[in-house]
């Protein structure tokens, strides 16, 4: 086996035309005003779409408005316990993702591997990292039965994902997308575990955008991309002379799926910049570093102020679909690290406002 890990592709002149694509889409963004009603909404929808559409990919019968129901309101569907465990389990994961980035982590075989546990755990966060298969896997056909691609051996995958991790590590100048890319086709291609290896493929190639500072402020889903042409992102994937990892597919040219996903991703970035330019024309004003400070949760919040400058636990409670307690819990988390100030505390309904930092982008400048 290789020392280390060395990718064999070309940065094609149609590579280079969609890498173009991704900054112009990226910088012309960043000049874009980025309200809380974008972060909020866009942001939400983004997490969302890319849950159904990655957990589709694998098969997941719950629509969109399905798994918007399980996320927020824990709603529960007969007959579709997997499938609400599934989409549970890669929204938890992107959460851990998040947190990543927000910590600025670099990228180890632990964080892969929680990320994984947290894809298979249905929804639980107090997850340990999984361990990897300890015997041979195959996938097939879901037809025909026939084999479609055989994956490394157990022995070998430890190695592998070290070289993995290594490379992507390394201090290199390869664009961020391309780095994105090869994560995502190498992780897959050694398929490191019996299960839930796509979603935590689509899942790294996530963290590695993210941590580039790819990330468009969470407001894209690259999994969209992937499952509105299902087969040609599998066929992009499936690359080499044979479907054994040992006779081609260890050592192919992966040229054509660095296209298939550069192109995936100036397709979503552009996508993002059509809607924040229409959000632009409202003529909102830019509150992005104020609200970089504020977890997911507190920028979703920040909605409640747009037509109110005061709140109560009732209204975070309806907004997140929790119990009052919950609700009374989080607005006095919220109140002890900054981000509230009790408004009127002689009241039996006990009001909040924004503290005096994050009023401003509490409402849009309309």
């Amino acid at each position: 086996m290789k020392p280390a890990y060395h990718p064999k592709f070309t940065i094609t002149p149609a590579i280079a035309k969609a890498l173009m694509r991704i900054e112009a889409a990226k910088h012309a963004i960043a000049a874009l005003p980025i309200t809380p009603r974008v972060l909020a909404n866009l942001r939400e929808t983004a997490r969302l779409f890319s849950t159904h559409y990655s957990t589709q990919i694998e098969g997941n019968r719950l629509t969109q408005e399905q798994v918007t129901k399980v996320i927020r309101n824990d709603q529960h569907f007969p007959g579709r316990e997997r499938d609400q465990a599934e989409v549970k389990g890669y929204y938890a994961a992107l959460d851990e993702a998040a947190r990543l980035v927000k910590h600025g982590a670099g990228i180890t075989e632990a964080h892969i591997r929680k990320l994984h546990a947290l894809v298979m755990a249905g929804g639980r966060t107090r997850v340990k990292p999984t361990p990897y298969r300890d015997g041979q896997n195959v996938i097939r056909d879901g037809r025909s039965k026939a084999i479609v691609y055989l994956p490394p051996e157990a022995k070998d995958v430890p190695a592998l994902m070290r070289q993995l991790v290594a490379w992507l590590a390394k201090d290199d100048n390869w664009p961020v997308p391309v780095k994105a890319a090869v994560a995502h086709y190498q992780y897959a291609t050694i398929h490191p575990y019996y299960d839930g290896n796509g979603r935590t493929a689509r899942l790294l190639t996530t963290l590695v955008l993210h941590l580039g500072e790819y990330d468009l402020k969470g407001l894209y889903a690259l999994e969209e991309y992937y499952a509105r042409e299902l087969g040609s992102y599998y066929e992009a994937l499936t690359i080499g002379p044979s479907h054994n990892y040992y006779l081609g597919r260890a050592d192919a040219d992966i040229t054509p799926w660095v296209h298939y996903f550069i192109a995936g991703i100036a397709h979503s970035f552009e996508k993002v910049r059509d809607q924040a330019s229409a959000e632009s024309a409202r003529g909102s004003t830019d509150h992005s570093r104020v609200l970089r400070e504020l977890d997911a949760k507190q920028r979703k919040a920040l909605t409640l102020f747009e037509h109110a400058h005061e709140i109560t636990a009732k209204d975070i409670a309806e907004l997140f679909g929790y119990q009052p307690r919950s609700s009374a819990w989080l607005c006095q988390r919220w109140v002890e690290n900054g981000f509230l100030v009790v408004a009127d505390a002689s009241r039996k309904a006990r009001k909040y406002r924004l503290a005096a930092k994050f009023a401003s982008a509490g409402r849009d400048d309309v």
